[in-house]
C-alpha cells in the first residue's frame, strides 16, 4: 500500500495497544490435527517485544498450603495498576517459556507461552478492546495481565479446555489487567481454544474452539461472529455477562437480526476484520490460505510459514512450534522448536521438556534486558554474561542481511533450513532411544541423552550463526558496501520497516512481498 496509508494502518494498530510509544505484539499459528503430516496439533508463533527473550525449562513444583503469587500490572502502566496476590495451587506443572523483561508497568519476567508436561501450549496475542471499554477500565485496575494468564495456564491446565476455564475462574474472582486487550491461544493434542479477554474491568471474555479441520493465524487476535445463546454450547465458552452487557451499552440489539461479531461488537472499532487488519506485508487470512495449501502440514512447514519474512522482521522476539501428540509415550519427549530471536534470520533449535538446562548461551544476558543501561551487573551472572548471546549473534545476521536481502537472504534462509533438517535426521534416534531408556526405568540416562544432544546443537547453531555473521559482514564491507548511519537517533518508536521482505515504504505494497 501507499507509505499513507501504511502508517494510518500501522498508526491504528498503535493506538490498538493503547501504547505510546511502540507496537508490541504477537503472533501465533493453529493447525488442527486433520491437516497434520502425523496427526498432531501444530502451534507456532513469535513474540513480538523489543526486549531481550530467553529460554527457560521451570520444574514442576510443591508450593504450601498458604502460598501466594505477585499479578497484575504497575502505576507504571499505560492503565495504570496495583499489584494483587493471589492464591497458588498445591502443585505446578513442569512447562518451557521463552522469557523477556520489558512492557511498561507489567513486572518481569514476562511471557507469552509455552508448553507444559501435559502438552497444553499457550500463545499470548494483542487482541485491542474498544475505546469506550478501555475508557471505563477502572484506575487504578486490578487483576491478572496477560503473561499472568499463559504462565499460569501452563502450571495448572491439564487440557486445553481447562486451561480456558481457568482464565474465566481467574478474571471472575480477581479481576484483568489490561494494556487495552488480549487474546490466547490454548491448544492440547485434541483441539485449540482463543480465548479474547476485554478491557473495561467488567470480566468479559469469550473463548471460540477450533477443530481438526480449522487452520487460525492471529494477528491481532480475535473472534468473529458467535451464537448469542451460549448455554451448553461445545463450541464456546463466555463470561456470564458476555452477550447481556453489550446489549445494556446499546453496542447490539437483538431484536435487528444481525449475528453477534464479538469485533464489531466489543473490539477496536478502526479493525473490521481481525483477519484482514492491513499491517503487515501479509495478513492473517492469506497466512492461513497458504498454511492449509500446504496439508498435510509437516513441521519443516510450519516452521517455514513461522519465519515467513513478510510477518517476521526486527520486531520479532522468537520464534516456537510445537507439535501436540495424542500418541506421545511421555511428557520428557514433548518436543519445542525455538528460534533464539526472529526466526527470519535464526535457526529453530530443537529441545525437549525432559531437558535438563540450558546453555548459557541461550540463557539470560544483559543485551536488551531491561534497565541494563542503568544498572551494574549482577556478580553471581558475571560467568553467563562473558559467555557468547544467541539472541545478539542472530540480530547480526538479520542486521547484515538487511544491507542487501535479495542476495544475502536466500544464502541465510538455505543455511537456516539445511541446518534444521539436518537435525531432524537426528530425531528419531534420539527420541527412540530415550525412550527405550525410559521404559527401562533409566529416566535419569534419558534426560541426559536429551539434554546433551539439544545443547550440542543449540552450540552447533551459534557457531554456524557466528560464521554467517562474519561473512555477512566481510561481504557488505567488500562488495555491497556499508552505510553509516545518517542520522543522530539510533533509537526510534516508529515501527519498523521489514528490510528482508523489500519492506520500503515508499514503494506500493505489491512490490514489497516477494513471491
Amino acid at each position: 500500500m501507499p507509505s499513507l496509508l501504511r502508517a494510518v494502518s500501522i498508526a491504528f494498530a498503535c493506538t490498538a495497544l493503547v501504547a505510546t510509544t511502540t507496537a508490541q505484539a504477537s503472533y501465533a499459528y493453529y493447525v488442527g490435527k486433520d491437516l497434520t503430516e502425523d496427526g498432531s496439533v501444530m502451534v507456532g508463533g513469535t513474540g513480538e517485544e523489543v526486549s531481550s527473550h530467553w529460554l527457560e525449562i521451570v520444574p514442576a513444583k510443591d508450593h504450601p498450603a498458604d502460598a501466594t503469587i505477585t499479578v497484575g500490572v504497575t502505576g507504571d502502566a499505560v492503565i495504570p495498576g496495583e499489584l494483587i496476590e493471589i492464591p497458588q495451587v498445591a502443585h505446578t506443572f513442569r512447562y518451557m517459556q521463552m522469557a523477556y523483561t520489558d512492557f511498561e508497568g507489567f513486572p518481569p519476567p514476562l511471557t507469552n507461552g509455552g508448553v507444559n508436561e501435559h502438552q497444553v501450549a499457550v500463545r499470548d496475542i494483542w487482541a485491542p478492546s474498544r475505546q469506550e471499554l478501555v475508557d471505563m477500565t477502572p484506575r487504578p485496575q486490578r487483576g491478572l495481565q496477560y503473561s499472568d494468564l499463559a504462565r499460569i495456564v501452563m502450571e495448572r491446565a491439564r487440557t486445553a479446555r481447562e486451561g480456558v476455564e481457568i482464565i474465566g475462574d481467574l478474571i471472575a474472582k480477581h479481576g484483568f489487567a489490561t494494556y487495552g486487550g488480549n487474546t490466547h491461544l490454548i491448544a492440547d493434542p485434541n483441539e485449540g481454544w482463543v480465548v479474547w479477554e476485554f478491557a473495561g474491568g467488567q470480566g468479559l471474555w469469550v473463548a471460540e474452539r477450533l477443530g481438526g479441520d480449522d487452520v487460525r493465524v492471529l494477528y491481532p487476535g480475535g473472534i468473529g461472529e458467535i451464537p448469542t445463546d451460549l448455554d451448553d454450547n461445545p463450541d464456546y465458552l463466555a463470561s456470564d455477562n458476555f452477550i447481556s452487557f453489550a446489549v445494556a451499552q446499546g453496542w447490539f440489539d437483538p431484536a435487528a437480526g444481525k449475528p453477534f461479531n464479538v469485533q464489531h461488537v466489543y473490539g477496536d472499532q478502526s479493525i473490521r476484520d481481525y483477519r484482514d487488519p492491513g499491517i503487515k506485508l501479509m495478513s492473517p487470512a492469506a497466512m492461513e490460505a497458504a498454511t492449509r495449501a500446504m496439508a498435510p502440514v509437516s513441521e519443516a512447514d510450519l516452521l517455514e510459514r513461522v519465519r515467513d519474512p513478510r510477518v517476521v522482521d526486527d520486531d520479532s522476539g522468537y520464534g516456537q512450534l510445537v507439535s501436540l501428540r495424542s500418541d506421545l509415550s511421555d511428557p520428557d519427549l514433548i518436543r519445542v522448536w525455538n528460534a533464539p530471536t526472529g526466526s527470519v534470520a535464526a535457526p529453530f533449535n530443537v529441545w525437549w521438556l525432559g531437558v535438563e538446562d540450558v546453555p548459557m548461551e541461550y540463557a539470560q544476558h544483559r543485551y536488551l534486558t531491561k534497565d541494563s543501561a542503568a544498572t551494574f551487573l549482577n556478580p553471581d551472572y558475571q560467568m553467563q554474561e562473558a559467555t557468547r548471546f544467541a539472541g545478539r549473534t542472530f540480530k547480526r545476521v538479520m542486521y547484515s542481511a538487511c544491507s542487501a536481502p535479495d542476495e544475502l537472504l536466500p544464502p541465510v534462509t538455505k543455511m537456516l533450513t539445511a541446518f534444521e533438517q539436518e537435525t531432524r535426521g537426528d530425531l528419531s534416534w534420539i527420541e527412540r532411544t530415550a525412550r527405550t531408556m525410559i521404559a527401562s526405568g533409566d529416566r535419569e540416562a534419558a534426560r541426559a541423552l536429551l539434554t546433551h544432544y539439544a545443547g550440542t546443537r543449540a552450540l552447533a547453531a551459534l557457531d554456524m550463526g557466528d560464521t554467517m555473521a562474519d561473512a555477512l559482514d566481510a561481504y557488505t564491507r567488500l562488495v555491497s558496501g556499508r552505510r553509516a548511519p545518517q542520522g543522530s537517533a539510533i533509537n526510534t518508536f516508529d515501527p519498523t520497516v521489514n528490510c528482508l521482505a523489500d519492506g520500503d515504504p515508499d514503494v506500493p505494497e505489491a512490490a514489497n512481498v516477494r513471491d
